[in-house]
């Protein structure tokens, strides 16, 4: 199935970008992790990499045409596939501009900024303070900030993301910045998130402090040339123009304190990157960060990529040398072991903060649960023929097919012949959906995080269960995309793994409906005059009674138990 690739937002003020140069031309094969294009924003020139693998079918543009933000940029899929009701539904939105030459633009409000002080006279600076007050703040309140390049504003990392927590700053107050470096990690609802630069400069300001949450569209940094920003008047604008002279004061000591604190391990600490001629890194940022993590140098690095750009295989297939393993374990601190001291009839309770994962999952499932009328349907289906079914498909499945993934499949198919459970309640009226996207859902250790397998009722067994596999294992390691999360239209739950027989899950929105799966049995039953063993399993079905009645829910059931009672009908 061919996938659309939309223009994305690279920046936080990003409106539009401009095809500064194609990597790949249509009809070429791409894989992931290769460069599609580079895009120039109103920031900077960032690079596109392709996240599935196929042909290049479409573009959306030329080289030096503009698209809007979500206009259509690529479509990969499979050599020969008909894409023409993808490319007629984008191509109005996706009409290319042809680039305009522009005159500089210099911003007033910027100029306000840039350290053009006057100098005030003894006399007009006696007694007048309230004044001073009043000028500054109507000074502040003049600047526009989201228009200033020296602003880093938060941006919106995922479709839900309210707020993002400071994991942790890799750059101090004062340290020069590079474009492409890591600025911060960033904790959203979903995952942790690596945030780069997109300008050369210094850091000359931090909004918030390693733990701290900064609301998207907040002021997170500044970056710009030292004596040129005047930051106070930039602070000040972002928080209402209100005075924040003991605010800078205390980042200024923040900056000389952890300044001098990093000092010895600058030269450790920092990476050893290959170059290209005009000094730009050629490794993905993936790439970075993995031979960050394994201690490995990007010079020693052989790059499999478009012009010998360093991808994660390059980095993965890559054998440090011993001597810096056992560095690294020379360095590990020990850790004395506490002595035990009994306390008899203590109290005690520990207080742990809540995740942004947390925090989302507790208001959405809150919303859901107290918003949406639940109604609970259970049904038990016979799993004989699909435990057969699975041993014979994995005999010759390139990858183990699991239970999880065949119940994916048969939702999928019934979902297909009822289709009004594939919806959602949106106020005024009901979202019927056309394409089928099933959720399952994966408990991690911040909480619980819903991959989704696209156009699942149109994959086969091994191939839903090599995706899944793939995105479970980017779930765990906090390596999901917001488009491997988001986009759901059912969902399945299963804690059959572990042990319990049934539960009722609630609804994930903005679906319609969700079936908990638990375990597969062994009963005794009742064959002819005798009687036997054999294996059952219960689903039940959560169901929004404002979208899904209970007669169309229960249609469904017995379709889907149709399916997993009879495997072979879902390869017909």
């Amino acid at each position: 199935m061919a996938e659309v690739i939309l223009m994305p937002r690279l920046s936080d003020t990003m409106t539009e970008g401009v095809i500064a140069a194609w990597h790949k031309k249509v009809g070429d094969n791409v894989k992931k992790g290769d460069l599609l294009a580079e895009v120039e924003t109103d920031k900077a020139t960032m690079e596109l990499e392709s996240y599935k693998d196929g042909t290049l079918l479409h573009i959306g543009t030329e080289k030096g045409g503009k698209l809007q933000v979500n206009d259509l940029l690529a479509i990969i899929g499979a050599p020969g596939e008909d894409i023409s009701s993808l490319t007629k539904g984008g191509q109005e939105g996706a009409k290319a501009e042809p680039p305009k030459k522009t005159e500089p633009k210099k911003e007033a409000a910027a100029k306000s900024t840039t350290g053009n002080k006057q100098p005030v006279s003894a006399e007009a600076s006696s007694g007048k303070q309230a004044t001073g007050k009043e000028s500054a703040t109507a000074t502040a309140s003049a600047i526009d900030i989201s228009k200033m390049e020296e602003v880093v504003l938060m941006p919106r990392l995922s479709d839900t993301m309210t707020e993002g927590v400071i994991a942790a700053w890799h750059k101090n107050v004062g340290d020069k910045v590079k474009k492409g470096e890591i600025l911060a990690e960033i904790e959203t609802d979903k995952a942790t998130m690596e945030l780069e630069s997109y300008k050369n400069g210094t850091l000359l300001y931090q909004g918030a402090g390693k733990g701290e949450k900064v609301e998207v569209n907040a002021l997170l940094c500044i970056i710009g040339e030292k004596g040129k920003v005047d930051v106070e008047a930039v602070v000040a604008a972002a928080k209402g123009g209100a005075s924040q002279q003991s605010t800078v004061d205390s980042q200024q000591q923040v900056a000389e304190s952890s300044k001098a604190a990093s000092q010895p391990e600058t030269e450790k600490s920092q990476p050893a990157t290959g170059t290209s001629t005009n000094g730009r890194l050629k490794a993905s940022p993936l790439a970075k960060k993995l031979a960050k993590e394994k201690g490995v140098d990007l010079k020693s690095v052989h790059g499999s990529g478009d012009g010998g750009r360093i991808v994660k295989a390059d980095v993965d297939s890559y054998s440090p040398a011993k001597a810096a393993g056992t560095v690294h374990s020379a360095q590990q601190p020990s850790k004395p072991v506490a002595a035990f001291i009994p306390v008899a009839g203590e109290e005690k309770f520990t207080d742990t903060p809540n995740s942004q994962m947390r925090k989302t999952i507790a208001r959405r499932l809150g919303e859901s649960m107290f918003g949406a009328p639940h109604f609970y349907l259970t049904m038990e289906i016979n799993m004989d023929n699909a435990i057969a079914a699975r041993a014979q498909l994995n005999e010759f499945s390139p990858v183990k097919i699991s239970f999880q993934d065949m119940m994916i499949k048969a939702c999928a198919m019934a979902l297909r012949q009822h289709p009004a459970v594939n919806s959602s309640w949106m106020g005024d009226f009901i979202r019927t959906y056309h394409h089928i996207h099933i959720g399952s859902a994966v408990a991690v250790p911040e909480g619980l995080i819903v991959p989704v397998i696209k156009f699942a009722d149109q994959k086969s067994f091994s191939q839903i269960a090599a995706e899944a596999k793939e995105l479970y294992g980017k779930a765990k390691d906090k390596k999901l995309q917001p488009h491997e999360f988001s986009g759901n239209t059912f969902t399945v739950s299963n804690l059959g793994m572990m042990d319990i027989e049934e539960f009722t899950a609630i609804i994930n929105p903005p679906d319609s409906c969700i079936v908990a799966v638990g375990k597969i049995k062994e009963i005794v039953v009742k064959k002819g005059e005798t009687f036997g063993v054999t294996n059952v399993m219960k689903v039940t079905m959560s169901c929004d009674h404002r979208s899904v009645d209970g007669a169309v829910g229960a249609a469904f059931l017995q379709t889907l138990k149709k399916y997993m009672e009879n495997p072979i009908v879902m390869l017909v």
